[in-house]
């Protein structure tokens, strides 16, 4: 079942469009706090995302803006704001596609259909794991923390996979070496050491101190 997030402050037309969406066994959301879509959108993992310009606190273009630091997923602007600077605006903030209000329902849900079609029918879904505001991006590779990418490399991106995909359980050190190097033999235990000190600076420099708690003995864990 796809997971449409409805970003539409008018709550008639956001309703209109979830029991159009839901006939079709789309399972629907509609954003509440317009001061963090962001929130709404992690919380949700949507397929794809329909968005109106004209929002309380922030507009569309910033939210898309936003969405696109940290995610790929399919966005489609709906506004009565449709002149060609607007969707000319759209394109380049990275919408797939714009539908103008007022709009035929049967329109936008085969708009929708064609546009998730074309994305999941060949690629799956890409997750983004959160913690303290810092993202996770498993299709490319990239965190992000206050819109910022902190560069990674492949060994310290498979520390914080490993750890942001066990988050509240405490990882040992035998099954992150095995993670990262798919073996115990052989390998010097300072070698993960390195990996997450290393980790940990690049992490404390970005703001996020203490994102990665040593338990000795034990392991590691993101609590």
């Amino acid at each position: 079942m796809y997971k449409v997030l409805i970003v539409e402050d008018d709550r008639n037309i956001a309703e209109l469009i979830k029991e159009q969406a839901e006939k079709w066994e789309m399972e629907c959301s509609i954003a509440e706090n317009f001061r963090d879509i962001l929130s709404d959108f992690y919380n949700f993992q949507p397929h794809i995302v329909l968005l109106d310009i004209g929002l309380p606190v922030y507009n569309g273009y910033h939210w898309c803006g936003e969405i696109r630091k940290i995610s790929k997923v399919p966005i489609i602007f709906i506004s009565s704001a449709s002149d060609n600077m607007n969707i000319v605006m759209a394109v380049n903030m990275g919408a797939d596609d714009f539908i103008a209000k007022p709009f035929d329902s049967s329109v936008l849900i085969a708009k929708m259909q064609a546009l998730l079609r074309r994305v999941y029918d060949f690629a799956a879904s890409v997750p983004v794991l959160q913690h303290k505001g810092a993202f996770l991006n498993t299709g490319d590779d990239t965190l992000i923390y206050n819109g910022e990418n902190i560069p990674l490399s492949k060994n310290e991106y498979r520390i914080l996979l490993c750890l942001m995909e066990n988050k509240g359980k405490i990882i040992s050190r035998e099954k992150l070496m095995e993670r990262l190097w798919k073996t115990q033999q052989f390998i010097d235990e300072n070698t993960l050491t390195v990996n997450i000190n290393r980790l940990r600076k690049k992490l404390d420099s970005a703001g996020l101190e203490n994102f990665i708690t040593t338990k000795i003995g034990q392991g590691y864990i993101i609590e």
